[in-house]
């Protein structure tokens, strides 16, 4: 994400909209008395309860990574995810209805007895307010919600074994909250809906157990492994359905188009809906690429954001590796209270280049290679920032003899828990001082070298997960240069 999220703020929109900074701009400082947003506080979230969508709402048992019931198998379950959904929206284009499927595989040595559902579009209006229900649940069992019913704990019928597949289907409602003041990544603003994080999503469990953290207003909550989605959106005719990957349409009943879209080896899956302008062009890579703009937005400042699309991907496929989809597209609204939202094949933007490049940025860092932007925020944000950087040919020499740090325990690699109690350094933190120690790490073993290491760990580490040890490794392999002293000066510990 192009700038962090203001305090009352959830997937949707903040309290009151005001002018967010792009982290390629100069710092600023944001100081914040609450840091807990609008939304129920997480002990309140752990006590709600989501009447009339759910008979049964037990307790759930065990399982974050800092919890009990920790599997001794580090394999990352459940993997190879199908998702399969049919939804109708209504004449606005702000709800939809329909029915989803999820199938998966088990490949941890542990059994599987549970999985878990990420309902973050509840975030807003947690339990009191869910903008999106799940009801008649077949192939298990709803078995507890919590966390402001963002976490759905679905009981299997028996236990899946090492190899082992298996399918759960539901009826899905999803609202995109009306925002008064300012359009966000999941809301209703105007003629426009956005539905970023709005599908429900299979949690991770891995060594350190089931990862269950809580949706933060300060940055990103979210862990999903590469899945495949298959989406068709029956909509009024009227309105366009950009969405992740690729789309095509058909004539529905009278006044509607059936929108069927196709997304392989993806980490999520976003859409908006409205009566959007869209300008075209396929780059030098052979990627389709269309800029969808809503009202207020000038044909010339379209073609601008096309332009930064375009050459965009194609200097960020030559630093990593190329962009292995076949589209991507980018909604342009003024509205947005951020600068910009990545999701895979799919940014949400206002009209600001370098905010796109950042965003363009995340499809390899956060996209191709994966990370928990939770516990590990920086290995997406650092590395997105440091990209931007390096495509508006920025060097950051000098950057880190302003480095300055507010207290022994901050550093670059620290997880969310630590930022939502220091929220008005995330940002300086995670962005500037991420992205101004890669640039050292560049200028440590060597441009060539730093070259090779980024394009080798996508490549290595491509549709999986990148950690921070793992990165620390792959570095150390490229010079001959011991760099533990590099870690520790520049604060980047293990993980």
């Amino acid at each position: 994400m192009s700038a962090r999220r203001r305090p009352g703020s959830g997937p949707g929109g903040p309290a009151a909209a005001g002018a967010q900074r792009q982290p390629s701009d100069p710092p600023v400082r944001d100081d914040r008395a609450d840091s807990a947003g609008g939304c129920l506080s997480r002990s309140a979230r752990l006590l709600a309860v989501l009447l009339g969508c759910f008979a049964l709402l037990a307790p759930l048992p065990g399982g974050t990574p800092s919890g009990n019931g920790r599997p001794a198998d580090p394999a990352r379950t459940p993997a190879s995810a199908a998702y399969t959904v049919e939804l109708a929206g209504d004449s606005s284009g702000g709800q939809w209805s329909g029915r989803q499927r999820v199938s998966f595989t088990h490949v941890s040595g542990d059994p599987l007895r549970e999985v878990y559902l990420r309902l973050w579009g509840n975030a807003p209006g947690g339990c009191s307010a869910p903008a999106v229900t799940v009801t008649h649940l077949v192939g298990a069992t709803v078995d507890g919600l919590r966390d402001g019913c963002t976490t759905l704990r679905i009981a299997l019928p028996e236990p899946l074994g090492p190899g082992e597949r298996h399918t759960i289907g539901f009826d899905l409602t999803v609202r995109a909250p009306e925002l008064a003041d300012a359009s966000g990544r999941f809301g209703r603003h105007g003629a426009y809906s956005h539905f970023g994080n709005a599908l429900p999503v299979l949690a991770v469990r891995d060594g350190a157990g089931w990862h269950l953290d809580p949706f933060t207003d300060t940055g990103e909550s979210f862990y999903t492994l590469a899945a495949d989605f298959t989406v068709v959106l029956d909509h009024p005719a009227a309105l366009k359905v950009p969405a992740t990957g690729t789309a095509t349409g058909t004539p529905g009943t009278a006044g509607r188009t059936v929108t069927t879209v196709t997304a392989r080896k993806v980490r999520d899956f976003a859409w908006s809906a409205g009566p959007f302008d869209t300008v075209s062009h396929v780059s030098a890579g052979g990627v389709a690429i269309n800029v969808h703009s809503g009202a207020g937005i000038a044909d010339a400042d379209a073609r601008a954001m096309l332009a930064t699309a375009v050459s965009g991907l194609d200097t960020h496929a030559h630093a990593f590796g190329a962009y292995p989809y076949a589209e991507l597209d980018v909604v342009v609204d003024n509205d947005l209270w951020f600068s910009g939202m990545e999701y895979p094949g799919f940014v949400l933007n206002r009209v600001k280049t370098s905010a796109l490049l950042h965003e363009i940025a995340h499809q390899w860092w956060y996209g191709i290679v994966g990370d928990d932007q939770y516990q590990q925020p920086w290995l997406d944000e650092s590395f997105a920032e440091y990209a931007t950087e390096l495509a508006l040919g920025r060097d950051g020499s000098g950057c880190w003899k302003a480095v300055e740090w507010s207290t022994p325990q901050e550093s670059i690699t620290n997880g969310m828990a630590y930022w939502d109690e220091h929220p008005d350094r995330y940002e300086d933190v995670v962005y500037l001082y991420g992205a101004c120690a890669l640039h050292d790490l560049r200028r440590t073993i060597g441009p060539d070298a730093m070259t090779r290491l980024l394009r080798d760990y996508v490549r290595t580490h491509r549709y999986g997960v990148s950690t921070t040890s793992a990165f620390k490794a792959a570095a150390q392999a490229a010079t001959a240069e011991d760099l533990t002293p590099f870690w520790a000066a520049h604060r980047i510990g293990d993980g």
